[in-house]
């Protein structure tokens, strides 16, 4: 998307099936678990820029030698930065103990990070300042081996503080708001009760179940335990992807079926989607269950992961991102009055240029079939010349628009600001006819229309066209989420901004508050999460409504060209998506009732000046 907003963050989980022994003759090394979660993560780099962090646990150490260890960086690099230590100790272990290659087990003694249990995270941060100490995973020690936790996941919790205070713990100023750090002190508590009810053997699912039941958000984690129990979970509507892959040599999981398929060089259909609820138990002897944690409810995967999270390169996800801009092209056509010969399509930014191919195919289809009733008209009056013509007649499309290499702006104020973020993007000069040529562009979904209205459209009017058509491959952003993604401020939503401003003009303010009144009555009988209360301010509007009132707000003083927009509609993002139907932030409709309580705690924020995230 243009706008600059909060990633997924990505998880990559690792269990040797294996001694060390087998993968040194196998793959020739003895790193091949490192070597893999390396690429994993790096297969990833998409779902985090904040931070990075890596955590191995060693199987069957000795009494009183250390058998949990981690690692995290907030370096501009963080995963090369990561992983240059790990094998920096192993060169230096290399180079003082000559021919230690030679002795798989030794090698496991002397290596931190040489363990058969791996965990991955990438970090995009949603909440307090991206300090290397919120980058995941977290660890919880105890004196007890089986009692030792670490755990990392992508997730976003609305219940932080009662899982503080369920667990009774005040939590230091740095994470009294971290999601992690709750269920990381939840889990762990349930896991100390089931050790004290079987020292011998404890009861990991049991301990899940009991602790998942209380999150309120979605969530994919993973987790490792000092006795050598290893976990994978996801929430119970399925709102985080989460996927693994088994075989004699592995156990893995990550965020994104593409990574495992690249770094383990396998097939779509040996890939397995964790379905929601559902855990990826794998115990210290090595025993693998799929296990239901969680009693699955609606599946409402989010569908923000195939419009622009997740990587293209799936083919689900491919496939899915050409229907996305394919859908798209009959209300194009008719934007543009079906004159093709005049118009120009490009995309912006480089994430959209899926849903462009789609839209040009949809384009395509239809000028063939234009092609196919003009021949046919002819009957047989015509030439070599005429038919060449009609032939090559073809939808018209440029590279418009080059994002520069990312522009780091170091003045404080404010105009000079934003004339540096004018020039994020270039311009190809010389594609548009000025006057004559209409221009569409395509991205895949508008959050704020900062970026639009300070970068692009003042870039795209400098090349003359006579009309400039934004189109989103995404609905209107209206409501705030709280399952991942940091869009948490209502004023942000630049489809909100337009619904005030229409508000104003129809002398139809009451509205903003009678709901602001009935939230607070919500808040005072404590039932926030009783019902969306932001979605009364949409009712009084069409989509085309507040299509044309965001098209005026993205449209910065001065544009010489006419300015419209396109959203894509909630129909076709259900049939281009059709096993991600989480589309809360476009409806309103939340899969948990926290998601009432934010979106309502956030509108009550808008109220009341208060510039702060709504959970």
């Amino acid at each position: 998307m243009s706008d600059d907003i909060k990633h997924e963050c990505g998880l990559a989980f690792i269990r040797l099936r294996k001694p060390f022994s087998y993968y040194q003759k196998k793959y020739g090394t003895v790193y091949y678990g490192l070597n893999k979660l390396y690429l994993l993560m790096e297969k990833q780099h998409n779902r985090g820029q904040d931070g990075a962090g890596i955590a191995s646990v060693k199987l069957n150490t000795e009494p009183g030698y250390p058998f949990m260890h981690r690692e995290r960086s907030n370096a501009q690099q963080p995963i090369p930065d990561l992983f240059e230590k790990v094998f920096a100790e192993a060169r230096e272990v290399e180079k003082y103990q000559p021919g230690i290659t030679r002795y798989p087990g030794l090698m496991k003694g002397n290596i931190r990070f040489l363990g058969e249990l791996l965990l991955g995270h990438l970090r995009y941060g949603t909440q307090g300042k991206n300090n290397v100490e919120l980058c995941h995973p977290f660890v919880r020690h105890h004196p007890i081996p089986a009692c030792n936790l670490t755990l990392a996941g992508n997730f976003n919790l609305v219940n932080v503080r009662e899982l503080f205070d369920f667990v009774n713990i005040r939590p230091e100023e740095w994470n009294a708001e971290s999601d992690l750090a709750a269920m990381l002190e939840v889990i762990h508590h349930f896991m100390v009760q089931e050790e004290e009810k079987n020292p011998q053997e404890p009861d990991i699912v049991s301990a899940l179940r009991q602790a998942a039941v209380m999150f309120d958000g979605g969530f994919h984690i993973g987790g490792l335990t000092g006795n050598g129990d290893a976990f994978v979970l996801r929430d119970a509507n399925g709102i985080r992807p989460s996927y693994y892959y088994i075989n004699e040599d592995v156990v893995v999981a990550a965020s994104e079926r593409a990574a495992i398929r690249t770094a383990f060089n396998v097939d779509e259909d040996e890939v397995q989607e964790l379905m929601p609820g559902q855990g990826l138990i794998v115990r210290p002897d090595g025993d693998i269950r799929i296990e239901q944690i969680l009693e699955p409810g609606e599946r409402r995967a989010c569908s923000f992961e195939r419009i622009y999270f997740s990587r293209g390169n799936d083919q689900k996800i491919y496939r899915e991102r050409l229907s996305l801009g394919y859908t798209l092209s009959e209300t194009v056509l008719k934007a543009v009055d079906f004159d093709l010969k005049n118009t120009i399509f490009s995309f912006i930014p480089n994430t959209a240029e899926v849903a462009f191919y789609g839209l040009i195919k949809g384009l395509q289809d239809y000028l063939n079939q234009i092609k196919i009733q003009r021949i046919l008209s002819w009957n047989k009056d015509f030439d070599e010349a005429k038919l060449e013509e009609m032939i090559n007649r073809k939808v018209r499309m440029e590279k418009i628009a080059i994002k520069d290499v990312k522009m780091r702006t170091f003045i404080a104020e404010d105009n000079s600001r934003n004339e540096m973020v004018q020039h994020v993007y270039d311009i190809t000069y010389g594609t548009v006819r000025p006057g004559i040529d209409s221009l569409v562009v395509i991205d895949d979904s508008i959050v704020r229309g900062t970026t639009l209205r300070q970068s692009i459209i003042k870039m795209l009017d400098r090349l003359g066209p006579k009309r400039i058509i934004i189109v989103s491959s995404a609905p209107q952003i209206r409501y705030p989420d709280c399952y991942g993604i940091d869009m948490s401020r209502m004023n942000d939503f630049v489809a909100f901004r337009a619904a005030i401003a229409l508000l104003k003009e129809r002398g139809k303010l009451y509205i903003l508050n009678e709901a602001y009144g009935l939230c607070k009555e919500l808040a005072r009988t404590h039932t926030l999460d009783a019902q969306n209360v932001v979605r009364q301010i949409y009712k009084a509007f069409s989509v085309d409504e507040l299509s044309a009132k965001v098209a005026q707000i993205i449209t910065p003083p001065g544009t010489r060209a006419e300015v419209s927009l396109i959203y894509q509609s909630i129909e076709n993002l259900h049939k281009s998506c059709p096993n991600n139907l989480g589309d809360w932030y476009f409806t309103g409709n939340y899969p948990t009732p926290g998601g009432n309580r934010v979106v309502n705690k956030a509108f009550m924020n808008f109220m009341e000046g208060k510039h702060t995230r709504g959970y």
